[in-house]
């Protein structure tokens, strides 16, 4: 019998975004009995350095070199492959799939296929995402290729979504906070996206929280179904 691919995440990019992602996999693995569950092997790792001051304000250190590290060290320990629980952090995918021999998963790919294999003709999508996702263009240029733009909220809307980020790290959102979030989702709706895809894992998070009439999109949520198939068939 062959034997089943083991999994390795580089997380931590929030802590709570990797565990998010891991109760999604244990709740989608058609399991019996513990060992039907899928082996996960988690680097945890919330010492990375932060994207949002490496990529937005420009001051702090790279996390490639680190999560380049991580892969390695995951890599020695065996898994088949990997996945990056970090919507922002694949600007770093390329670098991080050239320090291993086995394949990063990115996550942004499962997360555009399942979109457009959904709606082939769909021309707009809103994103709620981090800013420095916006800069890079991370979803951007992917969508682009199949003539599809992306919506962000307008500044002061997406400043709102990225308040919510930094208080779902810290544990302190409250409700004034998700009823600006919705006012921004309302206002892509508003512009003409025809779905909107949750491209930041700390969103993912409180996906609940996310009130639209919209098909909705969860990053995490597909990357949880990838890591699945990937491995069940």
């Amino acid at each position: 019998m062959e034997k089943e691919k083991s999994v390795g995440v580089i997380g931590g990019m929030g802590p709570e975004a990797t565990v998010d992602l891991m109760r999604r996999v244990i709740e989608l693995t058609p399991a019996g009995d513990d060992a039907d569950h899928i082996h996960l092997l988690v680097d945890n790792n919330p010492k990375v350095p932060s994207r949002i001051k490496a990529l937005i304000e420009g001051t702090g250190e790279s996390p490639g070199p680190f999560m380049a590290d991580m892969a390695r060290g995951l890599e020695r320990a065996g898994v088949d492959f990997l996945v990056i629980p970090c919507n922002t952090a694949h600007m770093y995918h390329a670098e991080v799939a050239e320090a291993v021999r086995i394949p990063v998963v990115n996550m942004l790919d499962v997360t555009v296929r399942h979109v457009l294999e959904r709606h082939p003709a769909i021309k707009k999508v809103g994103l709620l995402a981090s800013t420095a996702v916006e800069m890079t263009r991370l979803y951007h240029d992917k969508f682009a290729q199949k003539g599809v733009r992306v919506l962000f909220p307008e500044a002061g809307q997406q400043q709102d979504v990225m308040t919510l980020i930094r208080e779902v790290k810290a544990k302190s959102h409250d409700f004034d906070s998700l009823a600006r979030y919705n006012e921004a989702a309302l206002a892509l709706k508003a512009r003409g996206a025809e779905c909107l895809i949750l491209a930041c894992t700390e969103l993912s998070v409180i996906a609940g929280k996310l009130v639209s009439d919209l098909p909705v999109y969860d990053a995490s949520q597909l990357l949880a179904e990838h890591i699945v198939q990937s491995v069940k068939g």
